[in-house]
């Protein structure tokens, strides 16, 4: 279940396969129209229904039923009253599911009352065998599996441990998905080799994740994570393989096309336009992490579409024979070329010209491609801090989504906008904006002149209020509250179904 705290972002999507068992105690919420048709399908219900949202948004609830409605459940639906109790859902391959339901009844955008839904059920946890290499399976589970599905960025990534037999190191790279489509591209480097160095890696790796949720800028971002280092020093908990680590971490915008990249003591990354000119990126390098006392700094540039950024460790250009100055002209000129390959093929002509043997050191290669999301793909409009626009504002977004051929997503939409406009209108300031972004998601934000973030509250059974956040919350796949300088934007991600 999604969880919102003050300035931070909700869960993540969680992943696994199709057919694969649904995740211990998961949490579905759905909405149902009068006619008792589905209208709402959060991510939640097809992970433990097995029921994907194209398959059941417009289908009768009744499908989702393995046995009849209890008398009670049917007196409530009539008398239009909450009801909670157990049913027995259509689980995964048909398979009865019992599963805890509670019901309430709402009022949607236009006035009129459908139902929302939300049940759960306690599965079995899945016994996973013993890995035949520890060390190996300790390291996959640190670092990223799959890059993230979205159209900011294509990213290519090599890793190479310098103990190659025991398949761990310090050296670690993530790419992150951030609110507003943007992309956060990490690279760090600890001292040393082996376990221990491998776990310290990890635990910077796990930092810097739950500090992204936080949406900081980048130097915000290295700057409390130097904090928590220092902290852990000043207790007597042993850091001593943290103290000297650094850290390179980016920010891509796929909007407005800026990169605002930070950096504690790590080498500076390489751009290369989409004719082929490479350049060092400009950054005002800071410390090691660690060290403390000294402030970070952020540095902007913009990336032409098709660009690429280079991120790396000074294993990869750094060895006894060569130093790193050198080992980054090699870097240069191996990537001296028009970017319109594979970011596959771009790694294997750098691995080839700086580690022909055996690394020295852990050694690490990231490659983005940028890419854009123009006009076409991004619409907004500002919103005048009185109720009575809501209408209108409902009406754009359902032409818009009509215009990308999300028809499928308006209702859920209306939903969003209705409550987060709602409270931009009755809680925050002006100027307001409501802004809706077709990515691999559909992303819808409203932003507004006030720092205070919203938090949801947990209504009772027969409360008429109180309710709207814990429905967008359940109604997408994530959600959550970014500050800005001028204020603060909340903003909300739905699954785009497969066939839009």
């Amino acid at each position: 279940m999604n969880r919102q705290s003050d300035g931070t972002r909700t869960g993540r999507p969680t992943g696994g396969a199709a057919g694969a068992p649904a995740p211990a105690a998961e949490f579905a919420a759905a909405a149902v129209d009068a006619r008792g048709t589905v209208t709402a399908w959060s991510r939640g219900a097809a992970l433990l229904l097995g029921r994907p949202a194209e398959r059941t948004l417009g289908h009768p609830a009744a499908e989702l039923l393995a046995g009849p409605l209890p008398a009670s459940a049917r007196a409530s639906l009539e008398r239009r009253r909450p009801w909670s109790g157990r049913l027995t859902l259509r689980g995964r391959r048909g398979h009865p599911l019992p599963a805890e339901v509670r019901a309430c009844p709402l009022a949607d955008a236009h006035g009129q009352v459908q139902w929302y839904l939300q049940a759960a059920a306690v599965a079995e946890p899945a016994v996973r065998p013993a890995p035949d290499n520890p060390s190996l399976d300790l390291q996959r589970s640190l670092l990223p599996n799959r890059p993230p599905a979205g159209l900011a960025v294509q990213t290519a990534t090599r890793y190479f441990p310098a103990d190659p037999r025991s398949g761990v190191g310090g050296d670690w790279f993530d790419v992150i998905p951030l609110s507003s489509a943007r992309i956060a591209l990490v690279v760090g480097d600890v001292v040393g080799h082996g376990i221990r160095a491998s776990a310290t890696m990890g635990r910077l790796r796990m930092a810097v994740r739950t500090l992204a949720d936080v949406d900081l800028p980048p130097d915000e971002l290295l700057g409390q994570l130097d904090d928590l280092i220092l902290e852990e020093v000043e207790e007597g908990i042993d850091t001593t393989a943290e103290i000297g680590a650094t850290c390179m971490y980016a920010v891509y915008d796929p909007i407005t096309l800026r990169c605002a990249i930070a950096s504690a003591g790590h080498p500076a990354p390489l751009s290369v336009s989409p004719r082929g000119r490479v350049e060092t990126v400009g950054i005002v390098p800071g410390p090691p992490l660690g060290v403390g006392g000294v402030p970070f700094e952020t540095t902007e540039v913009v990336l032409r579409e098709g660009s690429l950024l280079v991120l790396f460790t000074n294993g990869l250009v750094e060895t006894h024979e060569r130093d790193i100055d050198s080992g980054t002209r090699i870097l240069a000129r191996t990537l001296a070329v028009p970017p319109r390959g594979s970011l596959e093929s771009s790694c294997d002509r750098v691995v080839a010209a700086l580690l022909r043997e055996r690394a020295a050191d852990d050694a690490v290669l990231l490659i983005a491609r940028t890419g854009t999301l123009g006009a076409a793909s991004v619409a907004s409009r500002d919103i005048p801090a009185d109720p009575a626009v809501l209408a209108d504002a409902r009406g754009w977004a359902a032409d818009q989504l009509g215009r990308w051929h999300l028809d499928d997503t308006v209702h859920t939409t209306e939903l969003i906008i209705s409550e987060l406009v709602t409270n931009a209108i009755r809680h925050a300031s002006p100027p307001i904006q409501l802004r809706l972004i077709h990515d691999s998601t559909l992303i819808c934000e409203v932003s507004d002149a006030s720092s205070t973030a919203p938090h949801p509250r947990r209504a009772r059974d027969l409360d008429e209020g109180g309710r709207g956040l814990f429905l967008v919350g359940q109604l997408t796949s994530r959600w959550g509250t970014r500050h800005t300088t001028s204020g603060k934007t909340v903003w909300a991600e739905q699954t785009i179904p497969a066939a839009a």
